[in-house]
């Protein structure tokens, strides 16, 4: 929409709050706004110059704009925000968190249920969370369901059915994990004072339910009746061991949420700690995507009400690290510089930061998470560290295994285009070296390895890793220069300590920042030639165990052995096997030797 276009509409937008919505040719919504005046907050978009290319491309598509006239500034930010988490307009903030939370469900009926969902219906239900973590709430239900009996059936508990004795007790009464209301064996008061200890516990204010017990426990001491006062006073020490679980700040805190915002381009986290009573109950963090150049005010503003939203809170009090202009002045805003509440503020921030960073480590040592751009950037900069002709667009690296001195074997990987090409994975038996000699080995397997590749016409790799010392690698070099390969592919050495690179015959080595996306790449090569040879070593020494237990037998040698494996693929089978069946594969004589020495017992 042009200036001029917007002109003609100008004059019927009113000086009121509210919220506006841009439609594309389309007639699809693309952005929702809210104002304190409509009229002068939708002109800025036409009236002035705008220096953000989000921006202009948003008033570009712009066809349309209608607009609702709302009481207050409150509720034009509730509108807002409820239409965009409904349309989810193009250049509006994008939340990236979409999961559903599981709660617990007190069910709306006679001698209620509880229960988990992730589903929130409207029945008049109770919903307590939601929770970030399923097995949190299973462990509470766990909890729940061990101190206070409640019934699990789906009976219609109505009072009129239960007088007419339509139900008789399960076997959760007779465990003493119901108290039987079906056969009316529990009144409805009782039960209800189980529900209402219960909703106690999940607020997280347990201390009246704590002192209930431990005034139960003076009673029962009082009239001698030490064997009830036990019971309650485990139950005592069970609640505050499940208490306990949740980190206690100050108890003088009350009920408070905390949020902290990091921005890192146009991605956004913010943290909430709920903290119930002077203990955190749940913490999350969110991921938002800017669209237009939104202020970092905007964004908390933004993401306070979604959480608090999504999780219920009650809490009258919001600890930010600088203000905004939330919609509903009810709300208490603390910006703390000191005490429990700015320890508060600096965990939340604590979790921000390593939210970020852990996604930041994800993404570097997975490419999968990459765009293909983003790999290119990361193999380019491994092409400058290391000074290569060309991309390492095909890299393979290679590994000796020979744990304890045994089985001496030896792995490649290959990765393409910076992730692992499974299929073109080698793992090798090494056939020529008499011993343990990684040297030799080394020489072994990278010859076998590129004569196969010349002989299949095969691609060569634009990079080699040698995962070894010098020592290794000149002696796949020497393999390199006996196939007429020099010159036409690269070789490195990877120092198994310290992460440093070195080519052959040079004296100092390459060292590539610690923290360099090039050298996370290289780290996640070498890992991974690791777990692949370990595997084939471990499979190894398992098969020669296999074939120890047969050669141990007197008369029977290593190709007899390998023989009647290849044929029945384990020893359980051969053991399970007729001295005929045996025989018909090796011979009379050796049947007899191998079915003797499996079958002892039975002989005796």
């Amino acid at each position: 929409m042009t200036n001029s276009e917007y002109s003609k509409i100008s004059s019927g937008i009113p000086l009121l709050p509210g919220i506006y919505k841009y439609f594309d040719v389309d007639e699809t919504l693309i952005y929702v706004g809210k104002a304190k005046h409509l009229k002068k907050r939708i002109s800025s978009y036409f009236n002035r110059s705008l220096d953000n290319q989000k921006t202009i491309e948003l008033v570009k598509r712009i066809s349309k704009i209608e607009f609702t006239i709302v009481d207050n500034e409150q509720d034009a930010f509730f509108l807002e925000n409820s239409l965009i988490k409904e349309f989810q307009p193009h250049y509006n903030i994008c939340l990236k968190d979409d999961k559903g939370y599981p709660f617990v469900v007190i069910k709306n009926e006679p001698f209620p249920r509880v229960f988990f969902s992730r589903k929130k219906i409207k029945d008049g239900s109770r919903y307590f969370g939601p929770y970030t973590s399923i097995i949190n709430v299973k462990e509470m239900l766990d909890f729940i369901k061990q101190y206070f009996p409640l019934r699990t059936c789906k009976l219609n508990l109505t009072e009129n059915n239960i007088q007419k004795k339509k139900f008789k007790v399960c076997l959760e009464y007779h465990l003493g994990n119901c108290k039987g209301p079906c056969e009316g064996l529990q009144s409805f008061e009782d039960y209800d004072k189980g529900i209402q200890q219960m909703m106690a516990l999940l607020k997280g204010n347990l201390n009246p339910l704590m002192q209930e017990l431990k005034n139960k426990v003076s009673v029962f001491s009082e009239v001698l009746e030490f064997e009830k006062a036990a019971l309650i006073q485990q139950k005592i020490i069970s609640l505050e061991q499940f208490k306990a679980k949740s980190s206690v700040v100050n108890t003088k805190t009350g009920t408070v949420d905390v949020f902290s915002i990091l921005e890192e381009g146009d991605i956004a986290y913010v943290n909430y700690l709920a903290v119930n009573d002077g203990s955190i109950i749940y913490t999350k963090t969110i991921t938002l995507e800017k669209r237009l150049e939104e202020s970092k005010a905007e964004i908390l503003q933004f993401a306070i009400l979604q959480l608090r939203e999504t999780f219920n809170s009650e809490a009258n009090e919001i600890i930010i690290p600088f203000e905004i202009d939330y919609p509903d002045k009810n709300i208490i805003q603390t910006i703390p510089r000191a005490g429990d509440k700015k320890k508060l503020l600096d965990l939340s921030q604590k979790n921000a930061d390593y939210f970020n960073r852990e996604i930041i480590a994800k993404k570097i040592l997975h490419l999968e998470e990459k765009t293909s751009d983003e790999v290119n950037v990361v193999l380019q900069q491994l092409q400058k560290d290391l000074q290569l002709q060309s991309l390492p667009s095909h890299i393979e690296c290679f590994d000796n295994s020979n744990l304890h001195g045994t089985n001496a074997v030896a792995a490649m990987v290959c990765f393409k285009n910076g992730l692992p090409s499974k299929n073109d994975y080698r793992h090798f038996n090494i056939k020529t070296v008499e011993g343990i000699n990684d040297f030799a080995s080394m020489k072994e397997i990278v010859f076998r390895r590129y004569k196969k590749v010349l002989e299949t016409g095969a691609l060569l790799p634009d990079l080699i890793i040698i995962d070894g010392g010098k020592g290794q690698l000149s002696a796949a070099l020497e393999s390199i220069a006996e196939l007429g390969l020099i010159g036409k592919t690269t070789l490195v050495g990877l120092a198994k300590n310290r992460e440093e690179l070195f080519f052959a015959g040079d004296t100092l080595s390459v060292e590539l920042p610690w923290n360099s996306d090039s050298l996370k790449l290289i780290r996640r090569i070498r890992d991974e030639v690791h777990r692949f040879g370990i595997s084939f070593h471990r499979n190894q020494r398992s098969n020669a165990a296999i074939n120890n237990e047969l050669e141990k037998i007197a008369g029977i040698g290593k190709a007899t052995a390998d023989s009647l494996l290849k044929k029945f693929k384990s020893v359980k089978k051969i053991i399970e096997l007729s001295k005929e069946e045996i025989a018909l594969e090796i011979g009379k004589a050796k049947a007899k030797l191998i079915f003797d020495y499996f079958h002892k017992q039975e002989v005796h």
